[in-house]
């Protein structure tokens, strides 16, 4: 059996992007050889590794156990590139970083500025997810990094944090306050945004005389604001939403002042891809490691 790395790339691109003509910008080749190469990997194993199902693609039962395996690989071969290179002084490479919604737009616009200008080399791929998504990734190493919530651990280095505001329709009788307590809020139909924000929520609510009573359960951060924005009721979010605002709605601090810290790292345990010890060691005053976790 004759498995190569251009075969296992091309598994894992196709699975990632779910289909053939996705996969092959990122890998720069045609999706012709995007389809040649699976093939081969499938003629070299002996079985199928992918299912084809329409416009999409989903691995097979071999391929679902294969992939693990395959994304290893694919990214021992690229580290040992990477630390030839790193040797220069120059990190390169393409990171993987999943960060959540507020933090895609309130924070990551300038931070990819800044390393853009600071490395180069280094090219990094963004993908949104909840907070548990997010974490989620990192763990498995579908990404190489994240921008974590109140990590538990210390790995990696703070790039920001921010505190919770209640989020109110423009024309709410308490827009113009200029700081709220929570439980002025209970009058309202209370929309809980469950997509990663629910136990500071709680946090919030311990701190106050009111008791978190929510109407609506709601994921998506978009569905939350369009809700808000239609007088469907109030919330509470942090304060990077502001980024996703129009003159529609409005933030108002709240005297129960809760932070949240975000956390730029690479994946709990194993080493890190030497770009992201590159991009967490410039971030400045960083604490905590750099380095990767044993």
């Amino acid at each position: 059996m004759s498995v190569n790395l251009a075969q296992l790339r091309a598994f894992v691109a196709v699975v990632d992007e779910g289909g053939f003509g996705a996969a092959a910008p990122g890998l720069g080749i045609s999706q012709s050889a995007v389809s040649h190469a699976v093939a081969a990997l499938e003629k070299a194993v002996g079985v199928p590794v992918l299912r084809r199902e329409g416009p999409g693609c989903r691995p097979t039962a071999f391929g679902s156990r294969m992939l693990e395996h395959a994304r290893n690989a694919v990214a021992a071969a690229a580290a040992i590139a990477d630390l030839a290179l790193e040797e220069t002084g120059k990190p390169t490479g393409t990171i993987r970083l999943a960060a959540p919604p507020t933090v895609c737009q309130g924070l990551l616009p300038d931070l990819l500025t800044a390393w853009r200008a600071e490395f180069p080399g280094i090219s990094v791929r963004v993908f949104e997810g909840e907070d548990d998504e997010v974490a989620d990734w990192l763990e498995r190493r579908t990404v190489e990094a994240a921008i974590l919530v109140d990590p538990p651990r210390s790995l990696g280095a703070e790039v920001g944090s921010d505190t919770f505001h209640a989020l109110l329709p423009v024309d709410h009788p308490l827009a113009g306050q200029p700081e709220l307590d929570v439980a002025e809020l209970d009058d309202d139909v209370f929309l809980l945004s469950c997509g990663g924000c629910e136990r500071h929520l709680h946090e919030i609510y311990r701190r106050s005389s009111s008791r978190l009573r929510p109407t609506h359960r709601v994921r998506e951060l978009g569905t939350l604001l369009a809700m808000v924005r239609s007088g469907l009721g109030v919330s509470v979010v942090p304060g990077l939403a502001a980024a996703m605002l129009d003159r529609h709605l409005v933030l108002v601090p709240l005297r129960q002042k809760l932070s949240r810290r975000l956390v730029l790292s690479g994946p709990p345990r194993g080493p890190w891809h030497p770009a992201v010890s590159a991009l967490v060691a410039g971030v400045p005053g960083r604490a905590g490691s750099d380095g990767g976790a044993g």
